[in-house]
């Protein structure tokens, strides 16, 4: 659930990335020299611009309040490190990918232990939180989820979306061991990004190279095209229907308020 609106903006980037590759890939034949398309300029500009830092500010920030999937970061990076001349290796970048993941983990859980409970929900309810699609509703099933399994919480919260990025905030608001706390955080963020670096894997296997990558997307681009226009319509229909309930949702709370 807290990472619904994320995804959805992510999946309308995606789809209008495709459309326009789609556009792009049925021109360029027709093109002497044909430029490269939105997706082959985004493709090479993250390649070139991912490295080790990268991979571990990237993943501090993913395991922060910010909302980034790690999907996003982990499978690209281990798809580049399996190609020819790459300067990245592949169990090195699911290392620094989990070394990032503790660190910001660590953050959270040392903030929320310094400032407490009412300033972080104070935070969550507050317009600045909820840029970063936080509310009390997230932090609460965050924690009832910690107070449930207990330590153990942390590792197995740690392979799930909908608390992954917060279920160190209760750890730091109970004060646990902090060294029990960094043991099962970085178990749990190394499995999951071992998962996520044999889907780079995956990818390797299929199209080991750029040019079978493009080959493949010029091949299917009437696919993606219509793809990309199905991913942008759900996106646009999931924001106005939770844009609409939100209104319905403040006008309730008001009428509450003035009725007591």
């Amino acid at each position: 659930m807290n990472r619904k609106k994320t995804i959805l903006f992510l999946l309308a980037i995606v789809a209008i990335v495709l459309m326009s590759d789609a556009c792009f890939a049925q021109d360029a034949a027709q093109t002497v020299v044909p430029e490269q398309s939105l997706t082959e300029k985004l493709y090479f500009w993250f390649k070139d611009h991912m490295n080790y830092w990268t991979i571990i500010l990237l993943m501090a920030i993913e395991s922060s309040i910010v909302p980034l999937p790690s999907e996003v970061v982990v499978p690209p990076a281990a798809y580049f490190s399996l190609q020819a001349n790459s300067s990245l290796d592949f169990w090195l970048v699911i290392a620094t990918a989990t070394v990032g993941a503790y660190l910001g983990s660590a953050i959270n859980y040392g903030l929320s232990m310094l400032i407490g409970r009412p300033v972080f929900y104070a935070f969550a309810d507050s317009k600045v939180g909820h840029l970063f699609l936080l509310n009390r509703e997230k932090l609460e099933h965050a924690e009832d989820y910690f107070r449930r399994k207990g330590s153990i919480s942390i590792f197995f919260g740690r392979l799930l979306p909908a608390v992954r990025h917060l279920i160190s905030i209760p750890a730091g608001l109970s004060r646990m061991n902090f060294g029990t706390f960094s043991f099962y955080t970085v178990l749990g963020a190394g499995i999951w990004n071992v998962v996520l670096a044999l889907l780079g894997y995956l990818l390797y296997r299929i199209v080991p190279d750029d040019n079978q990558f493009f080959a493949q997307l010029e091949h299917y681009s009437h696919y993606l095209k219509i793809a990309g226009f199905i991913l942008l319509a759900v996106a646009i229909i999931f924001i106005i229907h939770k844009v609409k309930k939100n209104k319905k949702k403040n006008k309730k709370k008001k009428a509450q308020d003035n009725n007591t």
